[in-house]
C-alpha cells in the first residue's frame, strides 16, 4: 500500500543562484529532500521538505558501529520535458539488498518510489537540460537509534537528495593496479553499497595519487593476482575484440551499469565474457598490444575509459582507438536514459 507523502516546500526557491551551465558533480543540491523515519518498528510516512542540516545524538549508533548505506541514481529531461530515470527500481532492491547484509530494516518498493517521483515533480526545474548534465539523486539510509552496546539500532532513517550535476569525469584516467591493499573479502559486504567500504578505498586510493594516478585498480583480497573492479567503479577489459568483465560475488558490487552494458553489448553482436581477469593476462595483452581498452563503469561517469595503467613500478599505455567499444556502449546508454532511443529493454521510467 501507497504511503501517504507530506510536502512541505521551501519559502523561496535558491534555484535562482545556480549556474547550470557550469555544475560541478555533487556538490550544489536542490530545494528539497525526502525523509522517512523507522521507529515502533514499521516505516512512517515520507515527508517532503526543504533542504537542510538534520540533528542527531551523539550517541546514534550511524556514529558508532556503521550502520549507514547508499545508492547513486539519475534522472534526466527529454526534449519534451519529460522527467525520466533509468531502471530504479534495480536501484531500489539493491539498496534493500544492503539494508538486509546490515540489518536495515529494508524499505517498501511502493514508498521508495512514490516518494523518489514525489520528490522529482517538486523538484522538476532542478533538472538540468545540458548536455552530459543531470540531476544525481542520493537515497541513503542509516542508524539513529541510540546506544552505545554493539547491536543494531531500533530506529533509522532514509533519505533521498539531489544535485543538479554536469559530468563526472572529464577525459580518461590513468590507475594503479593495486598489490597490497584489498577493497573487499569473501563473506564480507563489498557486494553492499556501504558507506565504510568508500571510507576504506580512501587510503590506499591517496598512495596512488601521490604516484600520480588518478584511481586504484583492485584486485582479491587473497592472492592479488585477480582484476575486480576500477575505483568504485566496475570494470571492463577488451582483448582483441572480446569484452571481459569479472563476475559478482560478496567482493564485487552488481552494478546497474555493468550489467547495462553486458547487455547491450551483447546485442550489438561485441563478444562479451563474464569470467575472473588475471592481472597476468592483462599485463600480456598489453606487451603483445592485443590489449585495446579498459574502462570503468557506474551511475556517476557511466562509463570512464582508462588511458593507463601502472603494476610493479612499470607504466602501460593502451591505445587511442577511432572507434572505441567505450564510446559506443556509453552514447547507447545514455540515449536511452535521455530518451533519445528507443528502449527494447523496459529500463526508462516516465515519472508522471
Amino acid at each position: 500500500m501507497s504511503a501517504t507523502i507530506q510536502i512541505n516546500r521551501i519559502e523561496k526557491s535558491k534555484i535562482d543562484s545556480v549556474d547550470f551551465n557550469n555544475l560541478p558533480f555533487g556538490s550544489v543540491f536542490s530545494d528539497h529532500m525526502l525523509t522517512c523515519t523507522f521507529k515502533d518498528g514499521k516505516w512512517q510516512d515520507p515527508v517532503i521538505e526543504p533542504f537542510a542540516p538534520i540533528s542527531l545524538s551523539p550517541a546514534a549508533k550511524i556514529f558508532h558501529y556503521g550502520q549507514s548505506i547508499f545508492e547513486g541514481m539519475k534522472a534526466y529531461k527529454d526534449t519534451d520535458g519529460n522527467t525520466l530515470l533509468f531502471r530504479p527500481l534495480d536501484n531500489c532492491r539493491r539498496l534493500n539488498k544492503s539494508a538486509e547484509r546490515l540489518v536495515i530494516p529494508q524499505i517498501p518498493e511502493d514508498v521508495f518510489m512514490d516518494g523518489l517521483k514525489e520528490l522529482l515533480k517538486v523538484d522538476e526545474a532542478w533538472i538540468p537540460t545540458n548536455e552530459g548534465s543531470s540531476l544525481y539523486i542520493r537515497p541513503f539510509m542509516f542508524a539513529t537509534g541510540n546506544g552505545f552496546h554493539a547491536s543494531p539500532a531500533n530506529e533509522y532513517k532514509l533519505l533521498i537528495c539531489t544535485a543538479p550535476s554536469g559530468a563526472y569525469f572529464a577525459g580518461k584516467v590513468k590507475v594503479l593496479i593495486e598489490e597490497k591493499y584489498a577493497r573487499a573479502a569473501n563473506g564480507g559486504v563489498g557486494f553492499a553499497k556501504a558507506g565504510g567500504n568508500y571510507a576504506a578505498q580512501f587510503y590506499p586510493t591517496q598512495l596512488a595519487i601521490e604516484k600520480g594516478y588518478n584511481q586504484v585498480i583492485w584486485t582479491d583480497d587473497n592472492t592479488h593476482e585477480y582484476i575486480e573492479e576500477a575505483g568504485a567503479m566496475n570494470i571492463f577489459v577488451r582483448i582483441n575484440d572480446t569484452l571481459i568483465t569479472s563476475p559478482t560475488s560478496d567482493r564485487i558490487l552488481d552494478g546497474i551499469t555493468r550489467k547495462s552494458i553486458i547487455q547491450i553489448a551483447k546485442d550489438k553482436n561485441i563478444d562479451v565474457e563474464v569470467r575472473k581477469i588475471s592481472v597476468s593476462e592483462v599485463i600480456n595483452a598489453a606487451q603483445k598490444g592485443n590489449l585495446k581498452e579498459m574502462f570503468g563503469a557506474g551511475t556517476a561517469a557511466v562509463i570512464s575509459p582508462i588511458a593507463g595503467f601502472g603494476y610493479k613500478e612499470v607504466d602501460y599505455d593502451l591505445p587511442e582507438l577511432k572507434q572505441p567499444f567505450a564510446a559506443t556502449l556509453k552514447k547507447a546508454i545514455t540515449d536511452i536514459q535521455t530518451n533519445k532511443a528507443e528502449d527494447p529493454y523496459g529500463w526508462r521510467v516516465l515519472v508522471k
